[in-house]
């Protein structure tokens, strides 16, 4: 079983396929959105094997001092791999915005969220 962090604004629907399949789930938040854990909060200790999100959800509002490398730095130091959720005709842009932060952060169709989360994609 693998525990999956989940960012809001995460369809409900893959949230309960992840679930029906045995894995765990838990609310994650960006800092401004109080959904769960600050996301950047994240411990070795809390046993997350990955976190899904939209795209936008790791870009700060703006005017704010920090930036999406900021908002994903625990998830990149205890190696938590990170799928952030674009449209396959958005990726090379999305790709593109994310810059030198783009280790351990795979770029993924919402259709395809459950396979690459759970190991079953190609």
């Amino acid at each position: 079983m693998k525990k999956i962090g989940y960012l809001e604004g995460t369809d409900p629907t893959l949230l309960t396929k992840l679930a029906i399949a045995g894995h765990g789930t838990l609310p994650l938040g960006n800092g401004w959105d109080n959904h769960g854990k600050y996301v950047n909060h994240l411990s070795k200790e809390d046993n997350i094997d990955a976190v899904v999100g939209y795209f936008h959800k790791v870009f700060p509002p703006e005017g704010e001092p920090q930036g999406p490398g900021d908002m994903l730095f625990a998830c990149r130091s205890h190696k938590i791999p990170v799928f952030l959720l674009v449209n396959k005709e958005n990726q090379k842009e999305a790709k593109s915005t994310l810059k030198s932060i783009g280790r351990g952060v795979t770029l993924v169709d919402p259709a395809e969220a459950f396979d690459a989360l759970t190991g079953k994609g190609k």
